[in-house]
């Protein structure tokens, strides 16, 4: 196995503290958790019995990140789950979860390969056009009662995409500019 195929080895010590072979300082679950949202893979072995302790830990990760309200995995899933480990179904779903994922992730590739290669790499997904719509309504209707009083009476249409037009905006400031001088001097 050459170097960057190397999982980073995290060794527990009887006090159960985390060390971090490569950087000869103990580490935290988040710190293994980082490590592995940066692409590493992590190998944790007990210092004494030399167990791999790995699937564990993660396992633990992902608990203390659900528990925190990050969930990932919906109630239905985490039932099935706990059904699969009593039943014989249990041969086939640690491979249907690791396809599943390997999926996502080559999904997730080629997306972002795609990203340089066309305008909007969401344009193309179902119902993106309705999202961009319900968008669009709830920032005008956000920003609709800050803007009323600055002097935007024109129709949308009349003021330029959007309504939020660098030249209207212009206009409103020196406007407001003109204004102001007016009640100063």
């Amino acid at each position: 196995m050459n170097e960057e195929v190397k999982p980073l080895l995290i060794k527990r010590y009887a006090s159960r503290r985390l060390y971090n072979t490569e950087t000869s300082d103990y580490v935290t679950l988040e710190d293994i958790a980082g490590f592995i949202r940066d692409g590493r893979e992590v190998k944790i072995v007990d210092l004494k019995s030399g167990d791999d302790l790995t699937r564990q830990y993660l396992l633990q990760i992902v608990a203390e990140h659900e528990s925190r309200g990050e969930n990932v995995l919906p109630l239905g899933v985490l039932n099935d789950l706990v059904r699969s480990y009593s039943t014989q179904a249990q041969s086939v779903v640690p491979q249907f979860l690791a396809m599943s994922f390997e999926m996502l992730r080559d999904g997730q590739s080629k997306m972002m390969e795609n990203l340089g290669s066309i305008p909007n790499p969401m344009a193309g997904m179902p119902g993106f056009d309705a999202m961009q719509k319900q968008q669009e309504a709830f920032m005008k209707a956000m920003t609709g009662g800050m803007m009323g009083g600055f002097g935007t009476t024109q129709p949308e249409e009349e003021q330029g995409e959007g309504g939020d037009d660098l030249n209207d905006i212009k206009a409103q400031l020196a406007e407001l500019q003109a204004k102001l001088s007016k009640l100063g001097g």
